[in-house]
């Protein structure tokens, strides 16, 4: 059996103000493409489809016209779940209509979790959909006042979701969580409240044959080979400006082992940092690209954007070398300071905070000016 894992899709969503319909509509394309191509079995959307509870109309109708062209187009089965950025409501409103021996779409938790089954040439293959629950919501469902972090409340969901499973049949999960082991990038939220632990142990998904997750947005594995993310398909920060997207292709086989491939996106516009003085960058070739700029010049330069944003139509931010630099604390105890030539201490404080050492230029305007004022102390 062929599944087609993705999530994090966040339609409506900006990068620094600038829209991504655009963007969206192109990944949304090339998964499109990917079912069709490989006769894709099953189409699995882990979560965040939206970006918030409230999308914009252009992203309820964006979605909306993908998941018609889905069923006119191709044969697979869709199983889908809210993330923490959804409405649950808004997405189990998605299911009412559906055909309920192809689509299997959970927007709130329930603790009589029945699975999707379908077949392939060895026989069952059970779905379950795990959407994203905050704890005092799973208390109410599960009736359990003991439900206190995101790993008790998966906990609960794969309890629940176990007892409805066939004896013996292969299981495939999809949840929105962040498991153990992991890797985070900025744009993410938070899933736990202030002060507690967010991450989901990997051994609470013992028992399932593949974990399709939602929530982190770096293709990754998390703890075992058969636990994944696959990511999100647009990148949202320019920490990830290093990183490829991809959906995952995974091959499900009669014992329910997992052949896994990464199929990347190609995105429309890409994430790049730009690095020099501003007369370098912008000799660097025009691009449609979302652009952070880091200038080395050794002083600022009057109004840098202007003609950055002539090449650079789409560069979002610009910061200097230096102020970007983590200074190293220097611990200093008060007999050091004491002993230490008050020029020296001045000097050093200027090449921690710049990164270079006084000039002889500077260090005689400072001995003239630390002279003057011991001077104007003795006459004192």
């Amino acid at each position: 059996m062929k599944i087609l894992h993705t999530g994090d899709l966040h339609l409506g969503r900006a990068f620094n103000g600038i829209s991504l319909d655009q963007d969206h509509e192109a990944i949304l394309h090339q998964i499109l493409q990917v079912l069709v191509n490989q006769a894709v079995d099953v189409l699995i959307i882990a979560g965040d489809i939206f970006d918030r509870a409230a999308p914009p109309a252009s992203a309820i109708r964006q979605f909306n016209d993908f998941l018609s062209r889905v069923s006119r187009e191709t044969t697979a089965a869709l199983v889908m779940i809210a993330g923490n950025h959804d409405s649950g409501d808004r997405v189990a409103t998605m299911a009412v209509l559906s055909d309920g021996t192809r689509a299997l779409v959970r927007g709130v938790v329930t603790a009589q979790d029945a699975p999707l089954v379908l077949r392939d040439d060895h026989g069952p293959v059970a779905f379950s959909a795990l959407p994203f629950a905050h704890e005092y919501t799973a208390r109410e469902c599960f009736g359990e006042e003991t439900i206190a972090s995101p790993a008790d409340v998966l906990a609960a969901q794969v309890a629940a979701a176990r007892q409805a499973l066939p004896p013996g049949i292969r299981w495939v999960i999809t949840a929105h969580a962040f498991v153990a082991g992991g890797q985070g990038s900025e744009s993410e939220r938070s899933l736990a409240r202030v002060g507690g632990i967010e991450t989901v142990p990997c051994d609470v998904f013992d028992g399932a044959h593949y974990v399709a997750l939602g929530h982190l947005h770096r293709s990754q594995r998390a703890g075992a080979d058969h636990i994944r993310y696959a990511g999100a398909p647009l990148a949202f920060g320019f920490d990830e400006a290093d990183s490829s997207k991809s959906m995952t292709l995974v091959t499900l086989d009669g014992t329910g082992a997992t052949t896994v491939e990464t199929i990347p996106f190609t995105p429309t516009r890409g994430i790049r940092v730009l690095k020099g003085r501003h007369a370098e960058v912008l000799l660097a070739p025009p691009s449609e690209d979302f652009i952070k700029v880091v200038l080395t010049d050794p002083h600022p330069i009057i109004d840098p954007m202007k003609p950055l944003r002539e090449r650079f139509p789409n560069v979002c931010m610009l910061t200097y070398e230096r102020d970007e630099r983590v200074l190293e604390p220097r611990e200093r105890t008060a007999q050091s300071l004491a002993g230490m030539d008050p020029l020296d201490v001045v000097g050093d404080f200027l090449e921690q905070v710049r990164g270079e050492p006084a000039t002889e230029a500077e260090r005689l305007v400072l001995s003239e000016t630390l002279q003057a004022l011991v001077n104007e102390e003795d006459a004192a």
